[in-house]
């Protein structure tokens, strides 16, 4: 499955900048449903007055998912990458 990666960073309250890549599948083009997805992540850390825009999250690359990403992905329809300051 090829997957679009979509950067994003979000400001925390604590003023450090949280890092994620938003993956999924490369025919879901809609960028309310990508930030949607994001938006789910961020509640399942704790943080609820954040929402996304293009200001936060924006189309990076397309890559060839893994095995167990494509598996999330048909699941939930995203996989989430924790890159810095996500815990």
């Amino acid at each position: 499955m090829r997957v679009s990666v979509w950067d994003t960073y979000v400001k925390r309250d604590d003023g450090n900048v949280m890092h994620f890549d938003i993956l999924v599948s490369s025919t879901t083009t809609d960028e309310a449903t990508i930030f949607s997805f994001g938006n789910d992540y961020l509640k399942s850390k704790s943080i609820y007055n954040k929402m996304l825009s293009t200001k936060e999250c924006r189309l990076c690359h397309m890559e060839q998912a893994t095995e167990d990403v494509e598996k999330e992905i048909l699941k939930k329809g995203y996989f989430i990458i924790e890159m810095e300051n996500c815990n």
